[in-house]
């Protein structure tokens, strides 16, 4: 079993939080924009000063997240597509699902607004994860 490659898993996880970055940014820009504003005003709460800043954040440690988990993985399922959309699948999961299903059940969000999200998540993270593992190569 090979030793993890970090310089990998942080340049894969790199690309994998870009593309979960720029994604979010169309999809709450562009594509909620209006909906997202309604369910703030809904909610009276705004957006603190440092938010975008940390969702980007989140986006990269996501990404270096869901490399890492393939990295892991890959010796034991052997390397390519299939490991990362089972790892993907596994780390959204764990950061997508089950926090949503913690929004429904508190009756924060609507019922549709949470499904949506949860199945763009889905696509999202195993994009990501598929993208960010091509660049993964063993150490």
């Amino acid at each position: 079993m090979g030793k993890i490659n970090w310089s990998r898993v942080l340049l894969g996880g790199l690309l994998a939080g870009v593309v979960i970055d720029l994604a979010d940014y169309v999809l709450n820009t562009y594509v909620w924009a209006e909906q997202n504003a309604a369910l703030m005003r809904a909610l009276g709460v705004q957006l603190r000063p440092n938010a975008i800043p940390v969702f980007l954040l989140e986006g990269l440690v996501l990404g270096i997240a869901l490399v890492w988990a393939y990295a892991v993985a890959r010796p034991r399922y052997g390397a390519g597509p299939k490991t990362a959309v089972i790892t993907g699948l596994g780390i959204w999961v764990i950061g997508g699902v089950l926090p949503d299903v913690d929004l429904w059940a508190s009756g924060i969000l609507p019922t549709r607004t949470l499904c949506i999200g949860t199945l763009v998540g889905l696509v999202l993270t195993l994009v990501a994860s598929l993208a960010g593992a091509a660049l993964y190569k063993e150490a």
